[in-house]
């Protein structure tokens, strides 16, 4: 007696090509990441400016001399970039960790979720046997499930390609802590610059003052345009916080003794 045979078969599972919107968000992204590094750049240089400002005016306000001055812009410069690229590395180094373990827990969790996938079609692939007349199964032929591989390790090689490749998009520490101090110091080169060549303590500090408030604006406005907001609000709230932050350090140090001319150690 003949018999036939109906098998239902695991379906073909095919890759799809990387579509134009795919290709897309990868470029908006990269292009909102390089928008951060800039937008960082531009906040830590808009830093270094006013913290350096801010204090070769209080210093000023307290004792008439160029030297003086300008040594304590250069203090505090050194000491606002190490400040700056210490909080930057262990803010990123936190941010990294975190990312990295949850970039790991989503690749067990893709692992899992493949593996009961392909359990299930492995499954649905029986081969039954039936006869002629009465269509009813002719024996146990049902066909043997292919053995599932073992777990001898927790993390398969997939994983460790997305690993690899999460592990790239990253952000680096060494990096953000460098950008981080170079642009603080870029920014406290404007007032100290401005500061050298000045001997007279009064037309120095109010070129310092001057200088300080062109590149606060200038600072605003290329943030607004980065971030698309209105340039002109962003430049006069950055200007007028950069005037009340450098009022306040010279109103409370004026109050303090100035140093005569004439006074012998």
């Amino acid at each position: 007696m003949d018999t036939s045979r109906h098998t239902l078969e695991t379906p073909v599972e095919h890759k799809l090509p990387v579509t134009d919107d795919e290709k897309y968000a990868n470029t908006r992204t990269e292009q909102v990441q390089r928008a951060q590094w800039l937008r960082a750049a531009l906040l830590g240089a808009s830093d270094g400016l006013l913290s350096t400002t801010s204090l070769m005016l209080g210093v000023g306000a307290a004792k008439e001399d160029r030297g003086t001055m300008v040594l304590s812009g250069i203090a505090g410069a050194v000491a606002g970039a190490c400040s700056m690229a210490v909080g930057e590395f262990v803010s990123v180094s936190t941010q990294r960790d975190i990312e990295r373990t949850s970039l790991l827990r989503q690749c067990s969790y893709k692992t899992e979720m493949g593996k009961k996938e392909t359990k299930e079609k492995s499954n649905l692939t029986i081969s039954v046997e039936l006869t002629p007349s009465t269509g009813l199964p002719c024996g146990n032929s049902a066909s043997k499930p292919p053995e599932q591989p073992e777990k001898t390790r927790k993390i398969t090689a997939i994983e460790i390609t997305q690993i690899s490749e999460g592990k790239e998009s990253l952000p680096s520490p060494h990096k953000a802590a460098a950008a981080s101090a170079l642009a603080f110091l870029c920014g406290s080169l404007v007032p100290l610059l401005s500061a050298m060549f000045i001997p007279q303590n009064t037309i120095r500090m109010a070129v310092v003052v001057v200088v300080a408030s062109v590149a606060l604006a200038l600072f605003g406005s290329v943030g607004a345009r980065m971030g698309g907001s209105p340039v002109m609000p962003s430049a006069i709230r950055v200007l007028v916080g950069g005037w009340i932050a450098m009022a306040i350090t010279y109103a409370l140090l004026m109050p303090f003794e100035k140093e005569s001319p004439n006074e012998k150690d």
